[in-house]
């Protein structure tokens, strides 16, 4: 276990806010949470757990303590000739795990190569991308309670899953910390392939239908159109791409008959937030030193030397525009802290 006072967190945000937390405390076990948790000067006043910082915009300094999980490893908890079941721990990079997935020849998870962050934030955050979402393969989620140390394990019914949100995000945002998460993968070959252009680029490439052509393909695509954050400090998709009711949709079909959208149900219709931000003019535009990505609108970039305060501004007046002309309002995917 690590703790160290005046901490940068320039490494711990892909924004590249260049902000500093008073504490910061990295445990490697369960044991040391519970030890961590049960430290009456740690807990006593504001704190805040963090996976890799890639959903996260600082606004300033965190005065206060930041945790972060350092626990790993793989554990094949239950197997049969379908299908394989795998506990990992929260600190394990999400990128490793699905490679580590892809090269066991266990299908699944991906669709979901190369999303920053870690393993305990895909249950929190239930992340997706291509038309599946962490929900599809989670089967449990062992966390600890904060207030008593005790773990407990939640069913992914007890989750209550959501787009981009979880039981962890709302009623029990700050009571637990998610230790371990247990996945469900296909032994036998299974692909999702009708989502955005993933069948299309696929055959583009002239390439085999194989779990490792498939994670190629993903991460490629993603390459193209999402900046690494090491070269310019982003947080991947700001906005959350919004549902509305499909007589909203109709109606506004009727007047933008190019505009794209995913079915949800019966009643209810995904739009793409980036083709309204496109579509309102802010694809490429730079607002002092943050600017919208040249090649994906979804994504706000730091030009250099931006402060949170700029990246919140910048997107009030996108969804403010979004709103005047589509009259659907759009929510940050990003926590600002």
């Amino acid at each position: 276990m690590e703790k160290t006072g005046n901490y940068s967190l320039l490494l711990h945000n892909t924004f590249g806010m260049d902000v500093k937390a008073s504490w910061f405390i990295e445990y490697e076990s369960v044991a040391d949470m519970k030890f961590v948790l049960e430290d009456k000067d740690v807990m006593k006043g504001k704190w805040l757990h963090i996976g890799s910082g890639s959903n996260l915009l600082f606004k300033g300094d965190y005065e206060g303590v930041i945790l972060h999980s350092a626990i790993r490893g793989y554990e094949v908890v239950d197997e049969n000739a379908q299908e394989i079941e795998v506990k990992v721990g929260a600190g394990e990079v999400w990128d490793d795990f699905v490679a580590y997935t892809v090269k066991n020849g266990w299908y699944g998870a991906e669709n979901l190569s190369l999303i920053p962050g870690e393993v305990g934030a895909s249950a929190v955050q239930n992340i997706g991308a291509y038309g599946v979402e962490a929900k599809d393969l989670i089967v449990s989620v062992d966390a600890m309670e904060v207030a008593t140390g005790r773990m407990r394990k939640f069913t992914k019914e007890e989750c209550c899953f959501g787009y981009r949100d979880s039981v962890f995000k709302k009623e029990l945002k700050g009571k637990y910390i998610v230790a371990y998460v247990t996945y469900r993968l296909k032994k036998l070959p299974s692909f999702n392939l009708e989502y955005g252009n993933v069948r299309q680029e696929l055959g583009k490439r002239g390439d085999k239908l194989t779990l490792e052509n498939v994670r190629k393909v993903i991460m490629a695509m993603r390459e193209a159109k999402l900046p690494d954050p090491k070269v310019q400090g982003n947080a991947g998709s700001f906005f959350m791409n919004p549902i509305i009711p499909r007589e909203r949709f109709e109606e506004l079909r009727g007047l933008y008959p190019e505009m794209p959208h995913y079915e949800v149900d019966n009643d209810r219709v995904k739009i793409p937030a980036a083709w309204m931000i496109d579509r309102c003019g802010w694809k490429g535009r730079q607002v002092g030193r943050v600017g919208v990505h040249s090649r994906q609108a979804l994504v706000l970039v730091n030009c250099g030397g931006a402060i949170g305060d700029e990246v919140m501004a910048l997107a009030s007046q996108i969804q403010e525009s979004v709103f005047q002309q589509f009259g659907i309002a759009i929510s940050p995917e990003v926590n600002y802290i």
